[in-house]
């Protein structure tokens, strides 16, 4: 079985639907829901999806695929919304555990595999630098997917011109222009990304606002016209797949349709649950990406690793000084930095005398635990899935 994932519309596929005739396609539509973060596909029904809307398969789907071929708009040195939304909801085709690989801690594989992957990215006059992320971006995903690069392809398109179906998102007469903080992890306020925006609005100096992406789901005009009124925006969220969440790129994608060009300053906040903060550098070089294209001013950002013990801590009385002490010292210094309305190279924060080792054994014990409490056994989680 040969399998293509796209986000072409109806007029551009015609156009080669008779290339992948006999394929498994999955295509542009409505009904694919984001991923929430809740780790089902690991914990509840481990290789697949706890939501079935159709797509709770997708990684299963990956791995019976001989060939794969993803064809994508490039999207701020990454794949569109909708694209990433679909690798988003193929993390069953991991495992929880951890393994070590070029030195950096990434999943386990739940299917003995490597898989050759076929990226076409198009866009208009692309240039060698905007290529040059789009090829780091694929090497990330397939480092952490056991995946082997077969081609990364860039096609030429036309310009696409503002979405008008959005035109007449205007920002509020009624917005104060004070900080927002967009908190963009579907978890809500049982998220890390929470935890990390609370504190950060305590070094803002500041009233600061918090928004839950997740009271937007159905009303991203609502969302925008709302950070359309601030001068300065946060924007906070877990790493999903090496990359934004397809559900802040699809307000990121909204943003850059009906913004006009301001004097916004955009600050960002990420966490992971992998160790080393270094491999939120591509993120952060998309937000920077999307600042640029939507006009407006990067401020700088604070990369978080080890994002569920540092989120544990990071509201204890001794966080100062023990495993998230770099952590608390960055957003204070983000913190400082929005407030004063100035711009900062981005931080990277790992964990202060806390052994990669000792962080890889902690979290190993306790995904079975974890599984325990959904009646499931040790070996539960290493199931694979059959026809």
């Amino acid at each position: 079985m040969n399998l293509l994932i796209h986000d072409l519309d109806e007029k551009e596929w015609g156009q080669i639907s008779q290339d992948y005739q006999g394929w498994e396609v999955i295509a542009p539509s409505k009904e694919i829901k984001p991923c929430a973060g809740c780790f089902g596909c690991w914990l509840k029904t481990p290789g697949e999806c706890v939501i079935k809307d159709g797509y709770n398969r997708m990684g299963y789907l990956i791995h019976k695929a001989d060939e794969l071929v993803v064809m994508t708009r490039y999207t701020y040195g990454g794949f569109s919304s909708f694209v990433k939304n679909v690798f988003d909801r193929s993390i069953g085709w991991v495992l929880p555990y951890f393994r070590i690989v070029d030195n950096e801690m990434h999943h386990k594989m739940r299917y003995p595999e490597t898989k050759e992957i076929t990226v076409i990215f198009r866009g208009h006059d692309l240039t060698k630098e905007d290529k040059a992320d789009a090829k780091r971006y694929v090497e990330a995903v397939c480092r952490n997917f056991n995946g082997i690069i077969k081609e990364i392809r860039f096609d030429e398109t036309q310009e696409v011109s503002g979405n008008t179906e959005h035109a007449e998102i205007v920002a509020s007469d009624q917005t104060s222009g004070k900080p927002i903080l967009l908190n963009g992890s579907l978890r809500g306020e049982n998220s890390n990304t929470s935890k990390f925006l609370n504190k950060l609005a305590e070094c803002i100096g500041e009233e600061a606002e918090i928004l839950s992406l997740n009271q937007f789901l159905n009303k991203p005009e609502e969302l925008v016209q709302k950070l359309l009124g601030a001068d300065k925006i946060v924007l906070g969220f877990p790493m999903y797949v090496d990359g934004i969440p397809s559900e802040v790129l699809k307000v990121m994608e909204l943003m850059e349709k009906t913004c006009p060009p301001g004097d916004k300053k955009i600050y960002t906040v990420v966490n992971m649950g992998f160790y080393e903060s270094c491999q939120i550098k591509n993120v952060l070089r998309q937000v920077r990406k999307w600042s640029q294209k939507c006009g407006f001013t990067y401020g700088g950002g604070v990369a978080i690793g080890g994002g569920e013990m540092m989120g544990a801590l990071i509201q204890t009385i001794n966080a100062p000084a023990g495993p998230v002490k770099y952590v608390v010292e960055a957003l204070q210094t983000l913190g400082a930095v929005i407030g004063n309305s100035s711009v900062i190279d981005d931080i990277y924060a790992d964990a202060y005398k806390f052994p990669r080792a000792a962080y890889m054994f902690m979290a190993g014990r306790g995904w079975p635990k974890a599984a325990k409490q959904n009646g499931l056994k040790k070996k539960d989680l290493l199931r694979r899935i059959e026809d």
